[in-house]
């Protein structure tokens, strides 16, 4: 406190100051490299009951690692990055989750970026990973028109793997979107459905292509052809499902089902054909991906193919982290995990042909 132009007692300082591994190893009676050793991701070469004794003594003198020493200790950063095309996304936000558990489990720490699919923003939040030394990168937007921001990776010896979409030739982690296709059509084509509609998404995105390719394929398997005006591309989004759902069944009105690439697509799909006097789950079949939970809670539960998202993430992360440590990808493969068809509403109970 100021009284009479001086302090009554000493101000307390406005940071607080770091606890140095030497105070740690004054405190425990043991060598410096004792405790670098037992505060370490891996302690080796020390007793249980010295890390225990010594991680309990650090935790109560409030020791906080320094990542930028342990960097120029090591020469790592401990850090991987992750490119994804919107954070707002909940199918990317989901399978960040996972890459982010699996990444602390393994003593990294992750940094995210959005890129709205953008191509030229790709290149510069590359660089920005780069700025902060990550060690690797997860590349959620591959894109199958020429990727160079995948190329740049590749060109400049950066480990990374690629998750949700995929690129031949490049380790992924992904669902099996041509079955989860195949899985939607099968169950439309049991409900006895000989017109169909899909809303394709991007054509620049591997999960759009597959997803389509594989629901059309299984059509034409069972003698029933999808023609090409019944597939419309769109945006990824509610609103890009909408308006494709809407041209749709404005240009064939026969329609009785819709097959969308993801659930918010298939949600523009409702308003589209509620717009159009269509019951959906009555008159028209809606089937999404991904398995959102807001879907179940719908006025009109929608009937998806769940994608694993969580556990996409975890492994995109895992896999990362092995080539980071053999720095060789020759001897990992890719991995796919499988699509699960959840049945609800939007498709059950449906006639095959179009309300009166």
């Amino acid at each position: 406190m100021w009284r009479q132009g001086r302090w009554t007692t000493e101000p307390k300082e406005d940071t607080v100051r770091n606890v140095t591994l030497a105070e740690i190893a004054q405190r425990a009676g043991v060598h410096l490299s004792t405790v670098s050793r037992s505060l370490s991701a891996n302690p080796s070469g020390v007793s249980e009951p010295t890390v225990k004794r010594i991680q309990a003594i650090a935790n109560e003198m409030g020791y906080q690692p320094d990542p930028a020493a342990g960097m120029l200790r090591t020469g790592r950063s401990r850090v991987i990055g992750a490119v994804v095309p919107r954070l707002t996304d909940y199918v990317l936000a989901r399978i960040y989750e996972g890459i982010d558990e699996s990444a602390r489990l393994n003593d990294y720490q992750t940094f995210i970026t959005g890129t709205n699919d953008d191509v030229n923003l790709r290149l510069s939040r590359i660089d920005s990973l780069m700025a902060r030394r990550v060690e690797g990168v997860i590349v959620g937007d591959a894109r199958l028109d020429g990727d160079e921001l995948v190329g740049y990776l590749k060109r400049r010896g950066i480990p990374y793997v690629l998750v949700n979409r995929r690129l031949r030739g490049h380790l992924s982690v992904t669902t099996d979107d041509v079955k989860g296709g195949h899985l939607a059509a099968d169950h439309l084509i049991e409900l006895g459905h000989t017109k169909v509609g899909v809303v394709a998404g991007p054509e620049f995105a591997s999960t759009c292509v597959e997803r389509t390719y594989g629901f059309v394929q299984r059509f034409l398997t069972a003698g029933i052809g999808v023609p090409d005006s019944h597939i419309v591309t769109s945006r990824p989004d509610a609103e890009g499902g909408y308006f494709a759902a809407s041209q749709l069944l404005r240009d064939h009105p026969d329609i009785t089902a819709i097959f969308a690439i993801n659930d918010f697509a298939a949600i523009g799909a409702y308003g589209a054909s509620r717009e159009n006097g269509r019951e959906i789950g009555e008159d028209i079949a809606i089937v999404g991906f991904n398995d959102v939970p807001l879907t179940r809670f719908m006025s009109v539960p929608l009937t998806s193919v769940h994608s694993p998202m969580f556990e996409m993430g975890q492994k995109a992360a895992q896999l990362l982290t092995e080539v980071i440590a053999s720095e060789s990808k020759e001897q990992h493969e890719s991995v796919l995990l499988e699509p699960e068809l959840r049945i609800r509403e939007s498709s059950t109970g449906m006639r095959s042909s179009p309300a009166s």
